[in-house]
């Protein structure tokens, strides 16, 4: 056994920390991004050669050699993406990915024209993240008020009613003064003012 071998293993195991799920949905989404600039630019370039072969009538693509990847966004660009990527929930970047999949096959954009249609996808995806949560957010507050609104309706219900109060005033209430209160029949209910208690 080398000597080499025997220092490595009494190292200590080093473990690479672990990314959060929106830093690794960010470079995913980023790394979508950087795909699709290349696969602009190779159709591009499919479309250019297409054209001059037609054009002259000889095809002359194989002496050509392009460079792999001639476009690419800028670095304050960039950081603007990975920022609104950042603000998107992990579970919506399957939906930002088709989402930017579709538009890119429906327009087939130039290489330029693929980074800010991957912003119009995110603010979109952000939008509609903000509009959820907003009515979330209603319907908690309409769930709390109606729960409130339906514990005021029991406590309500349990306050007496007495019917003849002493501020109304009515034509017969000197006879009313004057006789005695009859007793009701059992099958009916009792209904006492506040004159008797």
């Amino acid at each position: 056994m080398s000597l080499t071998s025997w220092l490595r293993w009494n190292e200590p195991y080093y473990r690479q920390p672990q990314k959060s799920a929106a830093d690794m949905m960010t470079e995913t989404l980023m790394l979508e991004l950087n795909w699709q600039i290349k696969q602009a630019e190779k159709r591009q370039r499919e479309r250019e050669n297409e054209y001059r072969r037609i054009k002259t009538g000889v095809d002359y693509s194989w002496l050509v050699s392009y460079p792999k990847h001639s476009y690419d966004i800028t670095p304050s660009e960039r950081m603007e993406m990975e920022d609104a990527c950042a603000k998107l929930h992990p579970s919506c970047c399957g939906q930002v990915i088709i989402r930017f999949r579709q538009l890119v096959s429906e327009y087939e954009p130039e290489a330029q024209e693929v980074s800010r249609l991957f912003r119009s996808v995110l603010q979109d995806t952000t939008e509609k993240m903000q509009a959820e949560e907003e009515t979330k957010k209603l319907t908690r507050q309409w769930a709390t008020k109606r729960t409130m609104s339906l514990s005021l309706t029991t406590f309500k219900s349990r306050a007496r009613i007495y019917p003849f109060n002493n501020s109304i005033k009515t034509i017969s209430e000197d006879v009313e003064r004057v006789a005695e209160p009859t007793r009701r029949v059992w099958s009916m209910p009792e209904f006492r003012t506040i004159k008797d208690f």
